[in-house]
């Protein structure tokens, strides 16, 4: 592992050249890592010291379950009150810096690989600590409950503490960092971390309902977005709706790791995206 990409943010010298690969379709979004530029931040009511690059939002006819910010808090930066909306879940993964996230009374102090899920009606604050600014994603949910099911409890870890789990047949050269058992239906949704070796892939065009987030942080790849192979790399972001056709082709010559969301153990919504 050689490290988390952050968008160094900044603008382009008005002699560069565009790239053209910014993409929007009707299957999915493409947002280049020279798309994050200081003129396309934004601020949040009640954070002091932040600013963020909002990424995925719910659009009708397009992705429709969460929220993903890129967040840059400048050392005392943060917040008491980060979300007035207490009906959303939480997932946040810390790339650089230092910060105390404190939940339900409880402080715990995030660095590079730290990640903490915060369910939803939780009491949280978020303060930078450090001399440097504490840089971490951000994504939201509305949690669906389930009856029987009781609503997930807060928890915070590393991701160097999470072994990586390798897909059967592959040779450990594709797996994932899952952060809570895939088999506990309380979690509506997962946020984990996908890993190839140089060389490993997914060799079939992965076609489902679950729609997707994916934050390049290291490595280069090929992957098919519905018909097109794009080439992307640390600091890319995608955006794919349900059931777009995906696959993937590690480029190498490091290990390539990608930050992904998808919704997860609920029925399928019958009248409306978000009613149940």
């Amino acid at each position: 592992m050689t490290g988390y990409h952050f968008p160094p943010g900044g603008l382009p010298s008005q002699t560069t050249l565009m790239t053209a690969r910014a993409t929007f379709t009707p299957a999915y979004c493409f947002i280049p890592k020279g798309c994050f530029s200081d003129i396309v931040t934004s601020n949040l009511p009640g954070w002091s010291k932040t600013r963020l690059w909002l990424i995925a939002r719910p659009m009708s006819g397009f992705a429709e379950t969460f929220s993903q910010y890129v967040m840059e808090v400048a050392p005392s930066g943060g917040s008491d009150s980060p979300d007035p909306d207490t009906g959303a879940e939480h997932w946040l993964f810390f790339t650089d810096g230092l910060a105390t996230v404190t939940i339900a009374g409880v402080g715990y102090e995030m660095e590079a690989g730290s990640y903490a899920y915060i369910p939803p009606a939780t009491q949280w604050t978020l303060h930078a600590e450090g001399s440097t600014p504490a840089r971490f994603h951000w994504l939201r949910k509305l949690y669906l409950p389930a009856p029987g099911t009781a609503t997930p409890a807060p928890f915070v870890i590393n991701e160097r503490d999470v072994p990586v789990r390798w897909m059967p047949d592959t040779n450990q050269t594709w797996g994932t960092t899952r952060f809570v058992d895939p088999e506990d239906l309380a979690h509506d949704a997962h946020v984990n971390i996908v890993t190839f070796q140089p060389g490993g892939r997914i060799p079939f065009e992965e076609t489902h309902v679950m729609e997707h987030g994916l934050y390049v942080l290291e490595g280069r790849a090929a992957y098919k977005l519905n018909q097109d192979w794009v080439e992307v790399e640390a600091g890319d972001f995608m955006w794919l709706r349900a059931y777009c056709p995906q696959a993937c082709i590690a480029a190498g010559p490091g290990p390539f790791r990608y930050l992904l969301y998808k919704d997860v153990n609920r029925h399928a919504a019958l009248r409306g995206p978000f009613s149940r």
